[in-house]
C-alpha cells in the first residue's frame, strides 16, 4: 500500500433494523476510532448504510446517526430490492470515496473485530478478504444442518463458492470497480465475487447472536437465495435433466419388454397392471419437476434481456 493511510467505508445492507442500528453503528465507530488510533486507517474513514425500502424507521435512525456523527452516512432505496441489490447499491455508492470496503449485516453476528485482521491483510496488498465462520454454534440445528447441505450442493452444481462465507468480506477499490462490470439482474455476490479473480485470504471468526431485533431471512427466503445461486451460476441442473432422462428411457425399453412378455405370456394379469407398470404417474411427475428447472432458467432469461435497473436511490446522506 502507499505511505498514506487507507480510507475505509464500513457498509451496511439493512432492512426493518431501526432497533439494531443504534447498537451497531455506536459499536463499528468506537472500532473506527481504535483502528484510527493505532494507524491502520485514515481518520476519515466512514460507515455507509444502505435502507432497502424499509417499512420502520430505519432511514429516519440513519438520519439521527448521520446528524450525531457524519461519519455514519446512508442512502436509501425508493422501493424494498432485496438484500444483494441493498448490498451492492451500498458498494457501489461507496467505490468512489474510499480505499476498499467492508460489508456486515446490521445484526452484528458477524464478528467486527474480525475487521481489524481483514484492513491488516488488505494494508499487505491483499484485494478481497472473505470473513468466515470457525463454528455455527449459535444457529439452530435446523439451520446449520441446511446451511451445511447448501454449500455442498453448490459445489456438487459447481459453483465455486468459500464455504461458510456469507457477505461478510473486504474488498479493494480495485476489486470493486471490477464487480462493477458485472450487470447481471439475477445478484449472487457469494458466486460472483470468487470470479474476480484477484488475491485473497480468509479471516475466520466466532458467530454471535443478533444484537437487537429478528432474523430477516426466514426459511423461504434462503431457500429462494439457494435456487436463485445455483440458477445463475450453473447449467448443470438441465444438464441432469437430460441424462436423468436418457438413463429412464434405458430403464422403461426395459419395464416395457417386461411388460409387454407378462402380457402375452401370462393370461392372468389384471386389465391396469400394465399401464401402473409403464410407471405413468413417476414420469409424468418427473417431466412436471424437468419443465419448472428449465422453467426458472427461462424466467431468469426474461429478467435479464429487460436490462431494467436493479435499483434506485431515493434519499442520500454522503456528505
Amino acid at each position: 500500500m502507499a505511505d498514506r493511510l487507507s480510507k475505509i467505508a464500513v457498509v451496511i445492507p439493512c432492512y426493518n433494523e431501526e432497533e439494531a442500528l443504534p447498537v451497531t453503528a455506536e459499536h463499528l465507530l468506537a472500532l473506527l476510532d481504535k483502528m484510527t488510533e493505532q494507524q491502520l486507517i485514515a481518520p476519515d474513514s466512514y460507515i455507509l448504510c444502505a435502507n432497502d425500502g424499509s417499512r420502520d424507521d430505519t432511514w429516519g435512525t440513519i438520519v439521527r446517526l448521520h446528524d450525531r456523527d457524519n461519519r455514519v452516512k446512508g442512502i436509501s432505496l425508493a422501493h424494498n430490492r432485496g438484500h444483494q441489490n441493498a448490498l451492492l447499491a451500498g458498494l457501489m455508492s461507496a467505490m468512489d470515496n474510499c480505499d476498499a470496503a467492508i460489508s456486515i449485516d446490521a445484526d452484528l453476528q458477524d464478528d467486527p473485530e474480525a475487521i481489524v485482521e481483514m484492513v491488516k491483510l488488505f494494508n499487505r496488498g491483499t484485494d478481497i478478504v472473505y470473513g468466515v465462520r470457525s463454528s455455527r454454534h449459535t444457529d439452530t440445528w435446523f439451520k446449520r444442518t441446511t446451511a451445511h447441505a447448501f454449500y455442498k450442493f453448490q459445489q456438487l452444481m459447481g459453483l465455486e463458492t468459500v464455504y461458510d462465507h456469507a457477505d461478510y468480506r473486504l474488498m479493494s477499490n480495485r476489486a470493486l470497480h471490477m464487480l462493477s462490470q458485472y450487470g447481471e439482474s439475477n445478484l449472487f455476490l457469494r458466486g460472483i465475487i470468487p470470479q474476480i479473480g484477484l488475491p485473497t485470504a480468509i479471516v475466520t471468526y466466532a458467530r454471535n447472536h443478533r444484537v437487537a431485533g429478528e432474523s430477516k431471512y426466514p426459511l423461504s427466503k434462503m431457500l429462494s437465495f439457494s435456487i436463485d445461486g445455483i440458477t445463475s451460476f450453473s447449467a448443470r441442473p438441465m444438464r441432469w435433466i437430460f441424462m436423468t432422462g436418457l438413463i429412464l428411457l434405458f430403464v422403461d425399453i426395459a419395464v416395457a419388454l417386461y411388460v409387454l412378455g407378462s402380457y402375452f405370456f401370462e393370461q392372468h394379469i389384471s386389465p391396469g397392471w400394465t399401464s401402473i407398470m409403464l410407471s405413468v404417474w413417476f414420469l409424468g411427475s418427473l417431466i412436471l419437476m424437468s419443465i419448472g428447472i428449465v422453467g426458472e432458467y427461462i424466467g431468469k432469461i426474461f429478467i435479464e434481456v429487460k436490462k431494467r435497473p436493479r435499483y434506485a436511490i431515493a434519499e442520500t446522506l454522503l456528505d
